[in-house]
């Protein structure tokens, strides 16, 4: 998800939690508390397939616990985080408008570091032993910091390249040939503008490729030689951006504005976090039947995201039920489907319940999604720093009018 800006985190303080908020461990006291209530979960509303799946985890919430979900959707996640702010410099410790946020990374960061958050709460949920920790440590640990039971996780990404086979016999598989091949073959890539998440997730995913030593990634900016570190990152975007679509002069929004350029036959090559994105968009007849996926030899950026209450969310209750329902094991199944969104599951089947494994095992994983022992390294997602610096630095270098 997007991150806070530089303005909105310099205004963050500690704030306690209320006194009166709810206890997990007491579900029985939750459920009944949560009943009649409206949850307003704040989330991304730029694709319409996750937008139908939230609306159908609000009909299920509906039906089995009374409480009414309304997406908020939002463009920005940091849009919900600088709503909170503005409550609590309000003096609105209470009775907040935002209830749920779908966050992780930097934003994620700061509400937890500055006590913007209620919790900690998701390893109470009665659905948490079925959450496998070991084959997901992103769960536990968000951006290389822990998460501590502030945010409940609820689906696994990570980054796949989507292609053309009949176009593109064979793709490149690591940076350097991605550097040759776009090169050769000028115009044919892009990648969304920077600040937006995947762009700047492009970016992380380049140091990767240009680094000696990327385990400096791990820490802050600001405890390096940032500069001299940064160097190979912005030499490989010097030499790419004018063989870019459009000569580097302008550049996709977002996500699903990178897709329909190559849906549209505009770009030989899209990249996305959900590895399922490809195959429920041939199915739906967005794409071409031959685009296939592949991931980097070196491996690609993985992560988790979460679902994490506001220190002072009107209907935390409702929020506690949410983020439990959404761990459950036909939820979980659902969003892995790749007719309907094809997630990662936060889930080890080897936790489940025979039935409640049978769903994901029947689960046709679609022509274009990598099986898991195809997926290669997941990579550890840098300090949040690294995101608002080398964002920022690239709209210095390359311009945010384009």
């Amino acid at each position: 998800m997007k991150y806070l800006t530089t303005t909105a985190l310099a205004l963050l303080a500690f704030s306690p939690l209320s006194a009166d908020t709810p206890d997990p461990t007491d579900w029985d006291s939750v459920l009944e508390a949560a009943r009649g209530q409206t949850v307003y979960w704040h989330a991304w509303g730029g694709d319409p397939r996750i937008n139908a799946f939230i609306a159908s985890v609000g009909t299920d919430l509906q039906e089995r616990h009374g409480v009414t979900l309304e997406h908020v959707r939002l463009a920005d996640t940091a849009d919900a985080v600088t709503r909170v702010i503005s409550e609590r410099q309000a003096g609105r410790d209470t009775g907040g408008a935002v209830d749920v946020i779908w966050i992780n990374g930097a934003n994620f960061a700061s509400m937890k570091e500055q006590g913007l958050l209620f919790g900690p709460f998701a390893e109470s949920l009665p659905n948490w032993p079925l959450v496998d920790t070991e084959a997901n440590p992103a769960v536990l640990i968000d951006f290389t910091l822990p998460v501590e039971g502030y945010g409940s996780p609820w689906a696994m990404f990570q980054m796949v390249f989507e292609y053309d086979s009949e176009t593109l016999p064979e793709p490149p598989r690591t940076l350097d040939a991605l550097r040759a091949w776009i090169a050769a073959n000028p115009g044919r890539f892009t990648y969304p503008q920077p600040p937006d998440f995947l762009g700047t997730s492009f970016l992380k995913q380049a140091l990767y490729g240009v680094l000696d030593d990327p385990s400096v990634l791990m820490g802050p900016t600001d405890n390096i030689d940032y500069d001299a570190v940064t160097a190979p990152l912005w030499a490989f975007l010097d030499e790419i951006t004018p063989n870019l679509w459009r000569q580097g002069r302008a550049y996709p929004a977002n996500e699903p504005a990178l897709g329909q350029l190559l849906a549209d036959g505009e770009v030989d090559i899209a990249f996305a976090f959900n590895p399922g994105r490809a195959s429920a968009a041939i199915a739906d007849g967005e794409l071409q039947d031959t685009v296939r996926t592949f991931v980097f030899e070196e491996g690609t950026l993985a992560n988790a995201s979460y679902l994490s209450i506001p220190y002072n969310a009107a209907n935390s209750e409702g929020a506690l039920v949410l983020a439990n329902l959404i761990l459950d094991p036909e939820i979980q199944a659902r969003a892995q489907d790749p007719a309907i969104l094809g997630f990662q599951t936060v889930l080890g089947l080897h936790l489940l319940e025979e039935e409640d494994r049978a769903q994901f095992e029947t689960l046709e994983l679609g022509s274009a999604t990598l099986a898991p022992d195809q997926m290669g390294t997941g990579l550890k997602e840098p300090h949040p720093s690294w995101m608002t610096r080398i964002a920022e630095d690239w709209a210095a270098r390359y311009g945010t009018g384009q």
